[in-house]
């Protein structure tokens, strides 16, 4: 199954979304990390759309989605909820599971617990972490903020391909195929020919904000909702400390949380095979039981 593509303003923003399966079944947002585009989640709409009803956002100044003019102001979790109530308001979804990659997962966390936004209140019905939780560590954030703030151009997407298999290569195994994909929906042409990956390199002023976005535990501790942690084993960003808070805590010590370790991954896992998506699938329909 392919995916048909979409445009919707959304929070002041135009904002791109591909979508799978029957707009009747349940809903999944599936949202991804911070330099990437919604379709990483390819893999796994196609795995998902015959249960769900799966919208893959690009987030505004990625993909195919506007560009900010005021990067100080508007890449943050502040107007990326804005949007993404704006797209729930726009398709008519009362309710949708989040599936959030990285910062996918942190702004899944901060629509859920509706502190900003009362709107959201009760609309986010499960939440899936995949690499996230509400602290991450500070020497990850600079890793990623050194790359994802300069991103590299080349003559060729095949050049880009490689550089993408280098510094994804925490992602997890993937096949040549894969990353083909991968580089191909993830690449933008510059003026000057060359090719860069596909975002806005201000996206970093997240990171350099005064008031700092992280961590997230209050918003963690407000949740009522089932979460799902999906932790690459390998990963630099969320730590065994953190995991282990989050079980004393919020929806652990409700006894809503459910933490599955991806062997093979760091951060973070691509969600690209079988058994990642059984995971997923399991955890959705447990929640709908």
């Amino acid at each position: 199954m392919k995916p048909s593509s979409h445009y919707l303003n959304c929070g002041g923003f135009n904002l791109h979304y591909t979508a799978w399966g029957d707009p009747s079944l349940p809903a999944v947002i599936a949202w991804h990390g911070l330099a990437r585009t919604g379709r990483d989640f390819d893999a796994l709409a196609e795995q998902l759309c015959g249960r769900y009803h799966v919208i893959c956002p690009d987030t505004i100044g990625r993909g195919l989605s506007q560009w900010s003019r005021a990067p100080q102001d508007d890449y943050s979790f502040a107007t990326y909820a804005r949007t993404a109530l704006g797209l729930m308001d726009g398709l008519g979804l009362d309710q949708a599971h989040w599936i959030g990659t990285s910062m996918g997962g942190a702004l899944g966390l901060v629509c859920a617990a509706a502190f900003e936004l009362p709107a959201f209140q009760g609309r986010i019905r499960s939440l899936l972490l995949n690499d996230m939780a509400p602290e991450i560590s500070s020497l990850a954030v600079e890793r990623i903020k050194a790359y994802a703030g300069n991103p590299p151009a080349f003559d060729t997407v095949p050049e880009l391909e490689a550089f993408f298999r280098q510094a994804y290569a925490p992602f997890g195994f993937h096949t040549d195929a894969q990353w083909t994909h991968l580089a191909e929906t993830s690449t933008r042409r510059l003026p000057d020919g060359r090719v860069t990956p596909h975002y806005d390199p201000a996206i970093t002023q997240q990171f350099f904000r005064e008031k700092p976005e992280y961590p997230l535990w209050n918003e963690y501790d407000a949740l009522t909702i089932p979460v799902m942690v999906m932790r690459g084993a390998n990963s630099d960003l969320v730590l065994p400390p953190t995991l282990e808070a989050m079980h004393t805590r919020g929806p652990g010590a409700k006894g809503l949380l459910r933490l599955e370790e991806i062997e093979g991954c760091g951060h973070a896992p691509a969600l690209n095979m079988p058994a990642q998506w059984q995971l997923v699938q399991g955890f959705l329909q447990g929640v709908g039981a």
